[in-house]
């Protein structure tokens, strides 16, 4: 079982259009995973039927008991997030501000404040219209620690991939170098890129790409609307050559993407020329540069 991440350093790349139309192509093979939990949504090209949902806890947050509460101040002096408010009479602790510190936990000299787990997102484990499985999760409002609800989405598709002995896990990552693409990333066996020919398409590029030597992983690079800017397709083609990265495809700028996207499809499914004949190649492409390694 091989784990295929893609990624992109920016947004707006075409990252996850790509990636469903993968799932769509090699849906008995893979186990699906979609690790973009601060903006999930591989769900809306799977159309998948939610099979389980669990609530994601991570971090603490503190609630100050009515009864107990002398009115001190000396919470609302201890907190440098000025989470912590009097209402109608009640100390009250806004969560959206509460950083979890437990600084007014220890200060309270009545020990009416606790410290609860906070609830940081939902998880879910679904069957795509395509027949696969994916595992999805959504960060909640202002919740932290998306790289450990990451961590737990690739753990959950591991675990079911390998009960369903899957040639692959397909993750879906999140652009950029955070956290959670970190966490994405960790442990994975090859890294399809997506690129796209502007200035920061090849800066953001390069950015992503240290960290992925840093982490020794193998990685290919698709440069998709290749044919926006034929003069930056050509700086990305000597960037990667400079570096070794394999180019797995060049696919041309299609309106066909934003038709399937706006029907809810993936373009392999929407299209029955170039492109879906162009995706189908690059499909086969990662399957045989991961498999041999």
């Amino acid at each position: 079982m091989k784990e295929i991440v893609v990624l992109s350093g920016k947004g707006g790349t075409g990252k996850t259009s790509i990636t469903a139309s993968f799932a769509a192509l090699g849906a008995s093979q893979m186990v699906l995973a979609d690790c973009d939990v601060d903006a999930a949504d591989m769900h809306l090209l799977t159309a998948p039927e939610v099979l389980e949902t669990e609530d994601f806890y991570s971090g603490k947050e503190a609630f100050i008991k009515t009864e107990g509460c002398i009115h001190c101040y000396k919470c609302i002096k201890a907190c440098h997030y000025d989470a912590i408010s009097v209402i109608n009479g009640d100390f009250i602790v806004d969560p959206m501000e509460c950083e979890g510190c437990s600084y007014c936990f220890h200060v309270c000299p009545t020990h009416t404040i606790e410290m609860n787990a906070r609830l940081a997102g939902k998880f879910h484990i679904s069957k795509t219209r395509f027949g696969n499985t994916l595992v999805h999760a959504r960060l909640g409002i202002a919740a932290d620690n998306s790289g450990k609800l990451v961590t737990k989405v690739r753990d959950e598709a591991k675990r079911i991939a390998t009960e369903q002995q899957s040639d692959y896990i397909l993750v879906d990552a999140s652009p950029g170098i955070g956290c959670p693409v970190v966490a994405s990333l960790t442990g994975a066996h090859y890294v399809v890129l997506v690129t796209e020919p502007t200035v920061s398409g090849i800066h953001d590029l390069g950015r992503v790409y240290e960290l992925i030597e840093k982490l020794k992983i193998k990685t290919g690079c698709i440069i998709n609307k290749a044919d926006i800017n034929t003069d930056m397709a050509e700086k990305t083609k000597l960037f990667l050559k400079e570096k070794g990265i394999p180019l797995i495809a060049e696919l041309p700028y299609d309106i066909q993407f934003t038709k399937a996207i706006t029907l809810g499809k993936t373009v392999v499914e929407y299209d029955d020329g170039s492109i879906r004949d162009l995706l189908t190649e690059c499909w086969e492409k990662v399957k045989a540069l991961v498999d041999a390694i």
